[in-house]
């Protein structure tokens, strides 16, 4: 039992359908998320229902992370499966296992995220990309070498939204695990 119930779709507020109209950035780079046979993210959406007006301001930036990131959706995965790992947060980690396995990441590459940025065979600049959100949820920002080594191979919005991305997620952690959210009856669906 989650210690706020999220609301039920049915008792959303009228607030919420622009809300969720926020979520799609002005100039999207990538392609919507699949929704066929995925979970509705249900409970996290209804208990951002409560606050119509900061899931509002929430959304338009969420959109840009899924969206409207310079970083490849395949980045963002990791980054998101990295915050998940290191604040032990199921909730996250289930919603965006399924997102990853739909952008091609196997389940030896999502082991490894989970195993961290010192796991074997990782690429040098998915163990940097790792390494950078620990040091980030650690440390509070990414170390000299972790930050020359990405910067030798990354643009300056490819850094921001490294850094931006990984904390919208430490923030969605943190509501998940306050909250006490369960899965969605949808998300067990998907794992069973």
């Amino acid at each position: 039992m989650a210690r706020i119930e999220p609301r039920p779709l049915r008792e959303w507020p009228k607030e919420m359908r622009a809300a969720l109209a926020a979520m799609t950035p002005a100039a999207p780079r990538h392609p919507p998320l699949p929704t066929e046979g995925r979970s509705k993210a249900l409970n996290t959406l209804g208990t951002m229902a409560h606050h119509p007006e900061l899931a509002h301001a929430f959304f338009t930036f969420n959109g840009h992370i899924l969206r409207g990131t310079t970083l490849t959706l395949r980045q963002r995965e990791m980054i998101v499966l990295r915050v998940a790992t290191v604040r032990k947060v199921a909730y996250e980690w289930a919603q965006h296992v399924i997102m990853a396995r739909d952008l091609g990441l196997t389940d030896a590459e999502i082991a490894r995220i989970a195993w961290g940025p010192d796991a074997p065979f990782l690429d040098p600049l998915d163990a940097a990309l790792l390494r950078a959100v620990d040091e980030l949820i650690i440390d509070g920002g990414i170390s000299a070498t972790t930050w020359e080594f990405l910067a030798g191979k990354l643009d300056v919005q490819q850094l921001l939204d490294i850094i931006f991305t990984t904390g919208t997620y430490d923030m969605l952690a943190m509501m998940m695990s306050s909250f006490d959210l369960p899965l969605d009856d949808d998300l067990h669906e998907s794992h069973d």
